[in-house]
């Protein structure tokens, strides 16, 4: 019997080592850093430049580029999972290349489209636009690296769903906004909150294709994973800790947020 539970036990014991040593261990090293010598230290060390414009510029670009991508995900998920037509497959396809290019590698095709020398950027400064080292640039290379997770996650749902329940709804007279609303939102909610989650914990994280685009200009277009770089390179370590710490405050808030409106969810449902 023993010997039946040892395999299991060094599974689980491997698995919780693995996430110790890649998750657990590495928290615990930022928050100590960024505490260790007090939490007057730490508010300290957030006043130092360019630390406030780096958390407003983050809150901004999160909150232009989630809302997009939730609009997109919503309507390419619902052409998707309701329509069978030629080139559906590569739709997928297209909508997935976000997983497969690099960030670095995006940002950088949005230099060569909208950079002074670029496809568009003759036209975007025509009409007194500027996109790259600046927020649009950033916010599209937000868009860009964020565009699959909401998509991804309500697809699969209003697959398995069906439409039997939004084509009796239409019978009963229901309008387009009504079984929306109604029928289909409720049936997706769940899909619907990973893909906002996990759109949100992304956009708020970006380095790659942000730091393209953006120049990483201190107090002018850093965002927080930036700032978190140049801190540590000009040897401001708690700046760059504290900042990582709140970072993944963001994150705990995020994942916090989700459990209250599951349990709401949950308890109506009950």
């Amino acid at each position: 019997m023993q010997s039946d539970k040892l395999p299991r036990f060094l599974l689980i014991g491997t698995a919780i080592l693995y996430l110790a040593l890649l998750l657990i261990v590495p928290a615990c090293a930022v928050v100590y850093e960024a505490l260790h010598k007090g939490v007057g230290a730490f508010l300290e060390a957030v006043r130092i430049t360019g630390f406030a414009e780096a958390i407003k510029l983050t809150i901004i670009v999160t909150a232009i580029a989630v809302p997009l991508n939730t609009v997109f995900g919503l309507c390419a998920a619902w052409v998707i999972a309701r329509n069978q037509f030629r080139g559906r497959a590569l739709l997928m396809s297209i909508i997935d290349l976000p997983f497969s290019i690099s960030p670095v590698v995006a940002g950088l095709m949005l230099v060569l489209l909208y950079g002074r020398n670029g496809w568009f950027g003759g036209l975007v400064e025509t009409i007194g636009i500027k996109v790259i080292f600046a927020l649009p640039g950033m916010v599209l290379a937000t868009i860009f690296v964020t565009l699959p997770f909401v998509a991804r996650e309500v697809i699969p749902v209003l697959e398995e769903i069906g439409s039997e329940q939004e084509e009796a709804a239409r019978t009963l007279g229901a309008s387009d906004w009504q079984i929306f609303w109604r029928v289909t939102l409720p049936s997706i909610r769940w899909g619907l909150l990973y893909g906002l989650l996990l759109t949100n914990a992304r956009a708020m994280g970006e380095f790659g294709a942000v730091a393209v685009v953006s120049g990483s200009i201190l107090g002018k277009t850093a965002t927080l994973p930036i700032f978190v770089e140049l801190a540590y390179k000009n040897y401001h370590t708690e700046a760059a800790f504290s900042a990582a710490l709140l970072l993944g405050l963001l994150a705990g808030f995020t994942l916090l947020v989700k459990e209250i409106l599951e349990r709401r969810v949950q308890r109506k449902a009950d």
